[in-house]
């Protein structure tokens, strides 16, 4: 069933009102007709609900409300990732692979080996969150975890002092594992992921990191590519506290 995002003011009165681009791909992409059936998640509550196409109009589709959806889709464990920026591409894979996964925000840090640089931040977050949006759709999550602006290593060495665990991926830690890690916490609310640009983390960035809270991690044998590296961290995390 295809899932689709609405603001507040869209629902009234068991029934809900598409509109714009989603508009335009329920009728001109999907196809579809009275009576089909669509989910809606209200953006600001996170509630969805099933709806049946009631009526299309030139510029809009009512839906009139079924019931509420009452799966948990969202994860049990808060779970952001502070993404060393990679070139562009990466980064887009990046966000749709997580947001599949379950992230809850993703944050590009400039660090010290980036070796890509934002040349127009408004016009590239509003595409970053675009991507996620659609990813959102895709696995049907109740939320769209937000692409923040992009932030340096002093503003990260603040901002993770926030959370209950902190996770550095590391490619020169030699003792400790992700796996050790995970094992060794018990529920934590939120956890911050950091994942090095192509050229990695720096030794300072590291030594500041821990400095500020972050536990140096290992991933296994194998280097991983920045753009596998969330995508492995994440995908552990869910084996541990999300199944």
């Amino acid at each position: 069933m295809h899932k689709f995002f609405v603001e507040d003011y869209q629902i009234d009165d068991r029934q809900v009102i598409i509109d714009s681009e989603d508009y335009n791909h329920i009728v001109n992409v999907l196809r579809m007709k009275k009576g089909d059936k669509i989910l809606v998640t209200n953006k600001k509550s996170q509630k969805t609900y099933n709806c049946e196409i009631k009526e299309i109009n030139a510029d809009k589709v009512i839906c009139n409300i079924i019931d509420e959806e009452n799966k948990n889709i969202e994860m049990n464990v808060q779970v952001d990732i502070f993404q060393g920026l990679p070139k562009a591409d990466k980064m887009e894979y990046i966000i749709q692979k997580c947001v599949e996964l379950g992230v809850h925000k993703i944050v590009p840090v400039n660090m010290k080996y980036c070796v890509a640089k934002i040349k127009d931040e408004e016009k590239k977050n509003i595409r970053w969150n675009k991507i996620s949006e659609v990813a959102a759709k895709q696995s049907k999550r109740n939320s769209i975890p937000k692409v923040e602006n992009s932030i340096n290593m002093t503003q990260l060495y603040d901002e993770i002092k926030k959370y209950d665990l902190v996770i550095v991926a590391y490619e020169n830690e030699d003792n400790i594992t992700l796996k050790d890690i995970l094992k060794s916490e018990e529920n934590p609310k939120n956890i911050a992921i950091i994942i090095g640009p192509e050229g990695g983390i720096s030794f300072d960035e590291v030594e500041n990191l821990t400095k500020s809270g972050a536990k140096k991690a290992s991933l296994g044998n194998r280097i991983l590519r920045t753009e596998t590296a969330p995508i492995a961290v994440l995908s552990m995390i869910v084996y541990e506290y999300d199944l």
